[in-house]
């Protein structure tokens, strides 16, 4: 299964602890392709249809429904917790992720 940076796929994100996200649910690869390509892990950051404008959360449309791309929830799983590979966010909302990704981590 060939896995590219900002793609929407579905993960088993069970089991979790505390607040982490749960269950099966669309996640944005987030992790460079050249990683995708060659380690049998990949990086994600979970989806969900319920939250608030909080800064670190990226609004997308996915599969007819506004969601949320958490951003504040990244984690690197095996690929073997991929379900179903769906599509890919737009060249926008590309954009407000690398955004949002360069506020929490690089400045």
């Amino acid at each position: 299964m060939e896995l590219n940076q900002y793609q929407i796929v579905l993960v088993n994100l069970d089991p979790t602890i505390g607040s982490e996200i749960q269950k099966t649910r669309p996640c944005v690869i987030i992790s460079p392709n050249e990683m995708n390509q060659f380690l049998r892990t990949v990086t994600i950051a979970p989806m969900t249809t319920s939250s608030r404008n909080y800064p670190s959360r990226v609004k997308v449309k996915h599969n007819g429904q506004e969601g949320w791309i958490v951003l504040d929830q990244i984690r690197t799983i095996d690929k073997t917790r991929i379900v179903k590979i769906f599509g890919m966010i737009t060249a926008k909302e590309i954009k407000a992720c690398k955004n949002v990704i360069r506020e929490i981590f690089v400045d």
